[in-house]
């Protein structure tokens, strides 16, 4: 069973045909025999569980929710219940909360039932999935690699098979770049999309939480269970009237479609831009208009690390200044610059950003998607915790190769990654297609078109490979 699609096994649990504990039981055996090997969950929630799938099955199937009881992991910066939930630090390390997320509390309601958290680096910092808790989490195409981050325990436990659907949240890349970096699906929504919370910056829009899954169906269907308002999220958005699978499974073939394999200048490794530019070729293939071409990203990549230093400067002080020997470097760097901005530089940041999203708005009125690389580079060695240089360029910090991700961030469009093809040496490598404002249901529909053109959502799950 752990080899369904989620959708599959959902059908499943909704006619009766299997139950939620024997889907946990599946999932336990499959975690049992590749965990150990790539370290994606960290925290198993076996007892409660089982104990919330036996209240489930007092219901009959039709009443348990959209997901009907589906096992699912939870990225381990998501607070669960009585569930050890860590951020990834020894802080936290032993940190039990008594409620939930609103997300997690929206999925459950939905039917979904959390069995594992899944791991993370520390508070999200960073693109590679280690931590001093629970140490590294490798790569399944290649446990000499990383997998990417901050995501990447829920990318590796989807690639692996050891459960259906997990949550991500992105706010540079942090749920693109592990889905790029294992051939795996995940879609930045909308911010508001998915209610999230209750937390210090109830008002940010550059962190959202999202759905992972193995194919951009399943995707669809997790944000179905993931998406709607709520009154203590203030940017929350209402659930459409019209789910978001039923409007994936149109598969709309787009007319026009714009490609950015270096958008703004930045350093691509040539063989992200070669998988890039081949996927591309296929959609010209098919009859769909397919031109270079992309809003003006210039100065977007400066104005994010200043915004997203503001983020860490106001989340972080206290820990900063009461826990500052625990944090690891890269927080105690990101946080102390945004305590020394200085006023103008925030407001040119808060400009920039404005005035990107009008060229966005004004962009999309010619384009139904914006096609770039979902990562910049290929998954890498694990012991690397950040890329010191791409290509001729070095970078200075554990953002600058973040800005790729960045720049899409910075729009508040919704961005789909999914596979797009193998390096010579088979590294994964993914694409995100940048869908209108607010407009995940037709980016969904042509993610859908894309993943079916290009061939292989049936690559997961595999078991994981040492070299």
């Amino acid at each position: 069973m752990w080899r369904l699609s989620a959708c599959a096994a959902v059908a499943l649990l909704h006619r009766g045909e299997v139950s939620p504990l024997e889907l946990i039981d599946a999932a336990l055996a499959r975690i049992a025999a590749v965990n150990p090997k790539v370290n994606a969950l960290v925290t198993l929630g076996e007892e409660r569980a089982r104990a919330q799938a036996t209240r489930m099955m007092q219901r009959p199937p039709e009443a348990r929710g959209l997901l009907a009881g589906l096992p699912i992991a939870v990225k381990d910066l998501n607070d669960v219940a009585g569930l050890k939930t860590t951020y990834g630090s020894p802080i936290f390390k032993d940190n039990v909360p008594k409620r939930s997320d609103i997300m997690v509390e929206t999925l459950e309601a939905n039917g979904a039932v959390p069995l594992a958290m899944s791991n993370t680096p520390e508070f999200g910092a960073g693109a590679n999935t280690f931590n001093e808790v629970f140490g590294e989490t490798l790569n399944p195409w290649d446990t000499q690699l990383n997998c990417g981050g901050s995501s990447g325990g829920s990318a590796v436990a989807l690639a692996t098979g050891q459960v259906w659907l997990a949550t991500g949240s992105d706010l540079g890349g942090s749920l693109r770049t592990p889905a790029s970096f294992c051939s795996v699906v995940g879609l930045r929504p909308s911010p508001g999309r998915v209610a999230a919370g209750p937390g210090e910056q109830r008002f940010d829009t550059l962190s959202v939480n999202g759905p992972m899954a193995r194919n951009v169906e399943d995707v669809a269907l997790m944000l179905d269970a993931m998406a709607g308002w709520h009154l203590e999220d203030p940017v929350s958005l209402p659930k459409p009237p019209e789910s978001f699978l039923t409007a994936a499974r149109r598969r709309v073939k787009p007319g026009r479609v714009a490609l950015a394999v270096t958008p703004a200048g930045l350093p691509i490794e040539p063989e992200v831009i070669a998988v890039c530019r081949g996927a591309a070729a296929k959609l010209a293939a098919s009859g769909i208009i397919v031109e270079e071409a992309s809003p003006d990203f210039g100065g977007v990549g400066q104005a994010f690390q200043t915004l997203r230093a503001v983020d860490y400067a106001a989340s972080m002080a206290t820990l900063l200044k009461n826990h500052r020997d625990q944090l690891k470097p890269d927080i105690i760097w990101n946080a102390e610059k945004g305590l020394a901005l200085k006023p103008d530089e925030i407001g040119r940041a808060l400009l920039r950003r404005s005035r990107l999203y009008g060229d966005v708005v004004a962009f999309f009125r010619d384009y139904d998607a914006l096609i770039l690389p979902a990562a910049p580079i290929l998954p890498r060695d694990v012991k690397e915790r950040w890329p010191r240089r791409i290509n001729d360029t070095t970078l200075d910090n554990y953002v600058e190769w973040l800005k790729l991700a960045a720049l899409v961030t910075m729009t508040s469009c919704p961005s789909l990654a999914l596979p797009a093809g193998f390096s010579a040496d088979g590294r994964p490598v993914g694409i995100q297609i940048v869908g209108k404002p607010r407009g995940e249901a037709d980016l969904l529909s042509i993610g859908l078109f894309v993943e079916e053109l290009l061939g292989l959502r049936d690559r997961v799950p595999i078991d994981p490979v040492s070299p």
